[in-house]
């Protein structure tokens, strides 16, 4: 699907009933309806924010272009409810194995049925499933609300950035730490412990398949597990998604120090 596609127009339409004496009474709902073809495409609350799919290509493409990023994938489903971008910036990339490179990859998601916030998702990432698994590291998650209190869905353009910025510098300066220092084996250990007791098996088993060399690679496992073998609507999931990257880092750093 090419990016034109994605950028059909939509309208907001109130969701009204009839009263006595032929009143127009208001529901508190609304229906989120594309122009083009007057399809709905979901019935929602006076409290959901629309958030055209334009406003957020017209706010990321400015910056995205500036780092040389190529759009990748567009995907759409659900007749337009549900819509998935993403870039890679070529121009940027580390080596993580012989003749094997990775690069930052930007993926946006928005939808108008309410199953997908805003997401700004930022990494490197080898597989980004349409279910939102993630095979890979991630950098960057910046998760919002369709909602009239959120201040934030102002601010995308700002939240773009902060993003992509992150992930260049962290390209720039942190990966090849983790790439180039061997990991030890108390390190692994500590991975294991940050880790919840029902995932103790697959992590095993992960650990016997691929065992990890470098602090790239305890980095690759964390990810596989937070994103294959932990529920994604958990907060305690995102909570330890958090907390791995910068745990892995710091402890290849201080390992490169030694």
């Amino acid at each position: 699907m090419t990016l034109s596609h994605t950028m059909f127009p939509v309208k907001e339409v109130p969701a009204i009933t009839a009263g006595s004496e032929s009143e127009i009474l208001e529901t508190g709902y609304k229906f989120i309806m594309r122009e083009d073809t007057d399809d709905i495409l979901s019935c929602v609350t006076e409290e959901y924010k629309l958030v055209p799919n334009q406003v957020i290509i017209e706010s990321a493409a400015p910056i995205l272009k500036d780092v040389g990023a190529v759009l990748t994938e567009a995907q759409s489903f659900g007749n337009g409810s549900r819509t998935s971008w993403t870039w890679k910036i070529p121009g940027v990339k580390v080596k993580v194995g012989p003749k094997d490179y990775v690069n930052p990859t930007i993926t946006l998601k928005n939808s108008y049925d309410g199953t997908v916030q805003l997401h700004i998702l930022a990494g490197a990432f080898r597989i980004i499933c349409s279910n939102g698994l993630v095979i890979g590291v991630t950098i960057s998650r910046k998760v919002n609300k369709h909602s009239i209190y959120n201040v934030n869905l102002d601010k995308i353009e700002d939240t773009i950035r902060d993003t992509v910025d992150t992930v260049t510098n962290v390209f720039d300066r942190d990966f090849p730490v983790l790439t180039e220092t061997k990991v030890i084996p108390k390190h692994v250990a500590g991975l294991i412990k940050m880790f919840p007791d029902f995932t103790m098996e697959p992590m095993t088993q992960y650990l016997m398949a691929h065992k990890p060399k470098t602090y790239w690679d305890l980095l690759n496992t964390a990810t596989y597990i937070a994103t294959h073998h932990m529920r994604r609507n958990y907060e305690t999931t995102h909570k330890l998604e958090s907390s791995i990257y910068p745990s892995v880092s710091k402890w290849a750093k201080s390992q490169a120090q030694a």
